[in-house]
């Protein structure tokens, strides 16, 4: 018989999109009767449409979490326990319009990637599953408090007692699936009676490693990459901020560098990444330098580069790791899952950690001079989460 699937991806940048479709199509391998409907919202869904997939209409009733990042959002920062506080509303339609849908429809399997809203909605209303069982994937555990404001340190704490009970509730989740290793995850407590999140965290996830939606491989050579999209032999410097408006700033404070930069590298290319929801035309573009909105399959211009300038998003930098490129990153600021992030890459080995608020055209140049053309070598990535995680949800099927 058919198998009719939900999968719901977060609205929140692009990555999400990129590796739900990667498990999708290993799914799809394994059952290939099956069918997967889709909800996401704007930009991640644009993603998702251009891969052929089904889209649902319900996607329209589906909060704005991506646009309400970018209100509560403060020049080139995001205070995650301020969004979640200010979120709830926008959460509160996506449950309703997912309780109608599974209402309507029977779904054999309901999959998710971050849909935070969808523990609360199941742990207070178990009936919206439908008796489907339900998979959630994470890419990070637990709330971290960016300041010293102690409702931000309740908040937090309220935040984080949900989530684990979540975890912990037999007709919550069936399967929770980690994006990552377990050393990714904080060995601490994360609050009075909270257990330790990593060891929490090996009892109630499966680790699937990392996820991406090319083989590395295909693109180690640079020079042919380079060619086939149409860009010169000299230096070429990748610009890139995510699915969000969030990164105007940093790509400003790219274009403004380019003018020191081109004095001392004649050769030298740069290109200003928008992504969906910056129009480019409110980028003021110093002269020489491309700027392109949103770019389909961003990971072969990041093989064609010889530095990448990007925000610290998981996605991205695991990337141009997996490349084995060089690249400069910049955390958002009061962002705690950026800074887990930039954990990870500081084990690894790898990027340049920088700081926007202590970041200007003349620092931006020094570093941009100290690491192009520098050669990295960084520890090889496990990159089958994919095939993994097709595999561990297959039982459910």
């Amino acid at each position: 018989m058919k198998k009719n699937v939900l999968f719901i991806s977060s609205s929140i940048g692009l990555g999400h999109a990129a590796r739900d479709l990667a498990i999708a199509r290993e799914m799809k391998k394994r059952n290939p009767d099956i069918e997967i409907s889709w909800l996401a919202g704007d930009p991640a869904l644009t993603v998702i449409k251009e891969a052929g997939e089904k889209l649902l209409p319900e996607c329209e009733l589906l909060g704005k979490d991506s646009y309400l990042a970018e209100k509560v959002s403060k020049g080139f920062g995001l205070n995650v326990n301020k969004y979640l506080f200010t979120v709830l509303l926008e959460w509160r339609k996506s449950i309703m319009a997912i309780r109608r849908l599974t209402k309507e429809k029977k779904f054999d399997l309901i999959i998710a990637d971050e849909a935070y809203e969808l523990i609360l909605a199941f742990l207070f209303f178990p009936g919206i599953k439908r008796k489907a069982p339900f998979v959630m994937i994470y890419d990070f555990f637990g709330f971290d408090a960016t300041t010293k404001s102690p409702f931000e340190k309740l908040g937090t704490y309220f935040w984080n007692f949900a989530w684990i009970t979540g975890n912990r509730t037999p007709w919550v989740e069936n399967l929770s699936l980690f994006v990552g290793n377990a050393e990714d995850i904080a060995d601490k407590s994360y609050g009075l009676f909270l257990p330790n999140a990593r060891r929490h965290a090996e009892k109630h996830y499966k680790f699937l490693g990392n996820i991406l939606p090319f083989n590395p491989q295909d693109y180690s050579n640079t020079a042919e990459v380079k060619s086939r999209l149409g860009y010169g032999a000299g230096p070429l410097i990748i610009c890139s901020v995510g699915g969000t408006s969030i990164g105007a700033d940093l790509l400003n404070l790219c274009s403004r560098t380019y003018r020191i930069l081109k004095d001392k590298l004649p050769m030298l290319q740069m290109v200003l990444i928008c992504g969906p929801r910056i129009d480019p035309k409110s980028i003021t573009v110093t002269e020489g330098i491309q700027i392109k909105g949103y770019v389909p399959k961003l990971y072969e211009h990041f093989a064609a580069c010889d530095l990448a300038i990007v925000q610290g998003g998981g996605t991205t930098t695991t990337e141009l790791v997996a490349l084995n490129k060089n690249f400069l990153y910049f955390p958002l600021e009061e962002h705690f899952e950026q800074k887990l992030v930039s954990d990870k890459l500081k084990r690894l080995g790898a990027g340049v950690k920088m700081s926007f608020s202590e970041t200007d055209e003349i620092t931006l140049s020094k570093a941009v001079l100290e690491n192009l053309g520098k050669t990295v070598d960084y520890q090889k990535l496990d990159i089958d989460g994919a095939v993994k995680a097709a595999e561990i949800i297959q039982p459910f099927l």
